[in-house]
């Protein structure tokens, strides 16, 4: 399966606006079933449609600040616990 980035997505619904979903996604190369989902997905998340592949779509009463820092929690959960895994590792260590 073919993956595009926000902008490309974007940039196929504001050409499908203009021209019509079909001859945007012949001129794109694009399915006219994806155009379509695009088109969708914009009129159900506005800003925060096509946010790129791989990625849940944020509550539309969420900041882009908000993410970030949930982001950046999930992260520090995940040092964390690696952490505590080498300070479990290493303890068992001096003990013997």
């Amino acid at each position: 399966m073919k993956r595009y980035d926000k902008a490309f997505k974007e940039e196929a619904v504001r050409l499908s606006d203009e021209i019509g979903p079909k001859k945007a996604a012949e001129q794109l190369g694009v399915a006219y079933y994806t155009l379509q989902e695009w088109r969708k997905r914009r009129t159900l998340h506005g800003d925060g449609a096509h946010i790129g592949s791989g990625h849940a779509y944020a509550p539309a009463d969420k900041t882009a600040r908000e993410i970030e820092l949930e982001k950046e929690i999930g992260e520090l959960r995940r040092a964390n616990e690696i952490l505590k895994d080498a300070l479990g590792f290493f303890a068992k260590d001096r003990k013997r």
